[in-house]
């Protein structure tokens, strides 16, 4: 057990009323523990608010995240019944003042010289016909895109991602 979380422990056992928490807050905490290990990792914001007479009500710090559990609660409450939790229904509340995880940084796949070369002898093999021009221009545009990224980052600059075309 941690340091401070001795000292909370040593807190509550000294005073009789508070005492009366420890089996609660011991409940609580290890079915947080289960509702974490159920949930996939972008959930880690959510935490339990409180259970009783097998409700369990959760805090979302945003709606969307809110919605995006709200899916994942028949799933969530057939593993704690099988944890021998008496889950009978979840609630969600969002709670705003509550921080979201940041989000995972986006990954940027980049485009070999040999496949740029292809896309560029595809766009000149295309016929002229107004059926193709439509591919031609957005291949010759995934190509222009794609060198100025190439010359941006010689330069040592930030490359520019997507602006718009």
């Amino acid at each position: 057990m941690a340091k401070s979380t001795k000292g909370a422990a040593d807190f509550l056992r000294s005073n009789s009323t508070m005492a009366a928490l420890l089996p609660a807050l011991a409940r609580m905490g290890t079915l947080q523990q289960s509702v974490a290990a159920n949930l996939p990792a972008m959930f880690a914001a959510c935490q339990i608010l409180q259970f009783e007479a097998g409700v369990l009500v959760m805090s979302a710090p945003n709606a969307a995240l809110a919605a995006r559990l709200k899916q994942q609660t028949p799933r969530l409450q057939d593993r704690l019944l099988k944890d021998g939790w008496q889950v009978n229904s979840i609630r969600i509340k969002v709670q705003v003042g509550r921080t979201a995880p940041p989000p995972a940084p986006k990954r940027v796949l980049e485009l070999t010289e040999n496949a740029l070369t292809s896309f560029a002898e595809l766009s000149s093999t295309l016929a002229s016909d107004p059926r193709s021009q439509g591919l031609k221009e957005a291949i010759d545009a995934m190509i222009r895109r794609r060198d100025q990224r190439r010359l941006a980052k010689q330069a040592g600059e930030d490359p520019p991602f997507l602006q718009g075309k």
